[in-house]
């Protein structure tokens, strides 16, 4: 789905309506990760693809298989996406068991905590939380959870959402 460039981007304060929403967005958010941490990170190391080539062909001197220059590789990007998932599984039960799974208690209840929603036309599409630390890191606030629809993006949501928790910032 196509947005328009401009947006009217209303910034508010979390509601206890918007808790699906909330966390459907941070899910998927955390999925699209997956990917990333998978493939294209890839072409941030070229080392790790000169290994691969390294241990590929390796083992094909060593074996003389045909197959192992097709099934190595094949094996080693499965092995890298499935432990990338479990990797954003287990940072996502994480999340859900702690802040994002009583949002109101976490960031709402909580002095020196808070979490809004960035709202277009009605419909809830993005989200920011910030947590002060005043005692452990002198005055710190610390942006917990920050993450857009997917559609909403390069619209200016993320950049509203950013000036609502920097005031708090600032004002330290």
């Amino acid at each position: 789905m196509k947005t328009p460039s401009r947006l009217n981007i209303t910034v508010r304060e979390f509601q206890v309506l918007d808790n699906p929403t909330v966390q459907h967005i941070f899910y998927e958010g955390l999925m699209e990760m997956i990917h990333d941490t998978a493939f294209r990170g890839l072409r941030h190391h070229p080392e790790s693809l000169l290994l691969y080539a390294a241990v590929t062909a390796g083992l094909f001197i060593v074996t003389k298989c045909w197959w192992v220059i097709v099934f190595l590789p094949a094996v080693v990007v499965c092995l890298r996406y499935f432990y990338s998932r479990r990797v954003i599984h287990g940072f996502l039960r994480r999340a859900m068991s702690t802040d994002m799974g009583d949002i109101e208690g976490f960031y709402m209840k909580s002095p020196g905590s808070c979490l809004w929603v960035a709202v277009v036309e009605g419909k809830v599409v993005g989200i920011v939380a910030a947590v002060s630390q005043q005692e452990k890191m002198g005055g710190a606030v610390v942006l917990q959870r920050m993450a857009v629809d997917q559609r909403y993006r390069r619209n200016g949501v993320g950049s509203a959402l950013g000036q609502k928790a920097l005031p708090p910032v600032l004002s330290l």
